[in-house]
This record gives structure tokens, C-alpha cells and sequence, in this order.
């Protein structure tokens, strides 16, 4: 009878455990380590692209103890009342609180018209022309007329480029500009390239506001614009960091900062 009633307790007990064994992992000096938390570590190395298998399962668990284990020593020496240590972890639930906000803002797919009305939007400023250019900058008009004139009897571009011209960029490789829109140059440069055929000069010195240029236009092309398909990736990424971007302001907007 003894015996039985023993078993009977046994099989009891058993029974009890289960629910708390299929709860948790482990359990650290009283301390359950829930399933829940080793399944969302799983979630997330599967994520950063290690394959699921029961080997990273007993990997996650053995972490998860590893980590009950040195957290209950770190409470029993009185670490997380230390000010260091409060103002990390207060840190540390700011920076998971802002991340999960900035992916619920950004989660929300980019329409295909939307990019396509950037993309048409950036095509039509980049222009339809592409210009291949020289330049001489230089400090001053009269030095720039008499370069003009150099040119004229038959200097060449490139060797007056390397011996005046001011800009860093260009100079030691006779001035040339390479391949670039209009739109890329200040205002007065672009107008006074566009009036150029291809092989003129100016026949009067450029003033911009770094100096004075005498450009050279040495051949005109189509624009070579990718496709959206080729830029999408970037695209997409510009008008999501742009959402964020307005969403911070209108929050700064809203806040009530004394």
C-alpha cells in the first residue's frame, strides 16, 4: 500500500513539473529561464543568417544560463544600484525603445509610384545633356583675359590649366571637368557652358564666386542616367531616411521643452 501510494505521489509531482518544464529552459536557483526568451534569441540569429538547427537551440540555451548565472551575481553584489551602471542600463532601454520606434515609422513600404515620381522628379534635373569640360580659374579678370588671349594664339588649354589655374581639383589634369550636367556647376559657369559648341571657348572671363574661369567645352553627350530598376535600392532607402527625418521634426515640433 505504502508502495503504491509512493508512486502515486510520484506520478503526481510529475505531472505538476510539466507545465514548468515546457515554460521554461532552465531554471537558475529558483530562477526560470522562459522558453520565450531563448526562442526569441533563435528568431534573431536566424535572422542575422545562422540556420536553425538543434545545435544553435542547446547553443541559446547554454547562453541564456551562462548569462542567469553572472546577472543573479552581478544582484547579489549590489551592482545595479551603482549610478554607472543605472545610467547604462537606462541608455540601453532608450536605444531599444528608439530602434523598435524607427522600424514601426519606416516599415511601411515605398509605393512603386512613389518612386517613380522621385525618379522622373531627379531625371528632370539632372537635365537631358551631359558636358565635357575644361576650366582656368583664376583670382582675377585681367588675368584671366590675358589667358584668353594666350589661347587664341595657340596655347595650349591644358599646359595653361596646370600653370594658373587655382583649382585644386582640376589643375594638374589640364582642367578637365569630366563628364557632368549643367546642374552640377554654379549658376553662371552652367549658363555660359551651355551657350558653348563643341571645341569653343569663352571669349570672355566667367565670374563666379570662386574667381574667374575660362572654360573650354570639349564634347557634349546624352545624359547617361541609370534606370529606377538600378537605383531603386538607394532610392528607396533616401525616402525612407527622409520619413524618419520628418517624422523626428514634427515629434521636436510637438514637444513641450523647457
Amino acid at each position: 500500500m505504502a508502495l503504491k501510494l509512493a508512486r502515486t505521489v510520484l506520478a503526481l509531482a510529475a505531472t505538476v513539473s510539466l507545465p514548468a518544464f515546457a515554460q521554461n529552459v532552465a531554471v537558475v536557483n529558483g530562477t526560470p529561464v522562459p522558453v520565450s526568451r531563448a526562442n526569441a534569441m533563435v528568431a534573431e540569429m536566424v535572422r542575422q543568417g545562422q540556420p536553425d538547427s538543434p545545435q544553435l537551440q542547446q547553443q541559446v540555451r547554454e547562453e541564456l544560463v551562462k548569462r542567469e548565472i553572472l546577472a543573479q551575481e552581478a544582484v547579489r553584489r549590489g551592482i545595479p544600484a551603482r549610478p554607472d551602471v543605472k545610467f547604462q542600463v537606462e541608455m540601453a532601454k532608450q536605444t531599444v525603445l528608439i530602434r523598435a520606434l524607427i522600424a514601426d515609422v519606416v516599415k511601411t513600404p515605398v509605393s512603386d509610384a512613389e518612386l517613380q515620381s522621385r525618379y522622373d522628379q531627379i531625371k528632370k534635373q539632372f537635365g537631358d545633356k551631359e558636358y565635357h569640360a575644361r576650366h582656368i580659374l583664376v583670382p582675377s579678370e585681367d588675368l584671366a583675359k590675358e589667358i584668353i588671349a594666350k589661347l587664341k594664339g595657340g596655347a595650349k588649354f591644358a599646359d595653361l590649366a596646370k600653370q594658373y589655374s587655382k583649382d585644386p581639383g582640376s589643375a594638374q589634369n589640364g582642367g578637365d571637368l569630366d563628364w557632368s550636367p549643367a546642374n552640377a556647376y554654379v549658376p553662371e559657369f552652367a549658363a555660359a557652358l551651355g551657350k558653348l559648341q563643341k571645341g569653343q571657348m569663352t571669349d570672355a572671363p566667367v565670374k563666379t564666386n570662386f574667381g574667374y574661369h575660362v572654360i573650354q567645352l570639349d564634347d557634349v553627350r546624352d545624359a547617361q542616367i541609370p534606370s529606377l530598376a538600378e537605383v531603386k535600392p538607394q532610392l528607396e532607402q533616401q525616402m525612407r531616411e527622409e520619413k524618419l527625418q520628418k517624422f523626428e521634426q514634427e515629434l521636436e515640433k510637438k514637444a513641450k521643452i523647457q
